[in-house]
């Protein structure tokens, strides 16, 4: 079959994927069709299945594409040795990260009860290895002294879902700015690990 004149799926796939992220992060998930997908993309809905196999895939590829970005920034990212620098630096990149990327937090974050269970598992196993690295240091810093937590998986969970919270209240342009958001969030999450 020829492709439509003009076509391009370098360009019409991301498309596809940006129209599908804001529709999923505005409306959720259950209320987008593949038709308003590709209305507004401005392609024919059949066309979409050039792009991406049904609806469910093109949820999994957009929450994969979002753990595999935080993940692949966070292993680029330069960490200090210590455990308390290391969770500081953790929490500045969490945030920074994050409010860079709000529709994908959100659709990351309150689609995966709409995940099939083997696409949940691949999203749960990309999740855990993030807080693992949260854990890792949390555990260091009580070996050290450094910290006094009860269970740090539970605080582990806490202090990502505080942090992530920051989304769904942060404005640019409002009266802080983002380094002011990190630096009130570092103090409570430092405060809130200490020995």
């Amino acid at each position: 079959m020829a492709r439509t004149a003009g076509s391009h799926s370098d360009i019409t796939g991301p498309r596809v994927a940006q129209a599908a992220l804001q529709l999923f992060a505005r409306h959720g998930y259950a209320a987008v069709s593949m038709r308003q997908i590709a209305a507004e993309v401005g392609v024919q809905a059949g066309a979409l299945y050039n792009y991406t196999p049904d609806k469910q895939s093109l949820l999994f590829d957009l929450m994969r594409g979002h753990m595999d970005e935080l993940l692949a920034a966070r292993a680029n990212a330069a960490t200090p040795r210590d455990p308390m620098a290391r969770l500081e630096d953790f929490t500045r990149f969490h945030i920074r990260f994050h409010l860079e990327r709000p529709d994908a937090v959100f659709v990351s974050y309150m689609e995966l009860r709409n995940l099939t269970a083997g696409n949940f598992a691949t999203i749960e196993g990309l999740r855990r290895a993030y807080e693992d690295e949260l854990e890792g240091i949390l555990r260091e810093g009580v070996q050290a002294g450094l910290f006094a937590v009860a269970d740090t998986k539970i605080t582990t969970l806490a202090v990502i879902a505080m942090l992530t919270g920051v989304t769904t209240w942060y404005r640019a342009g409002g009266r802080l700015s983002v380094a002011q958001v990190e630096t009130i969030y570092w103090d409570m999450v430092r405060k809130a690990v200490s020995a």
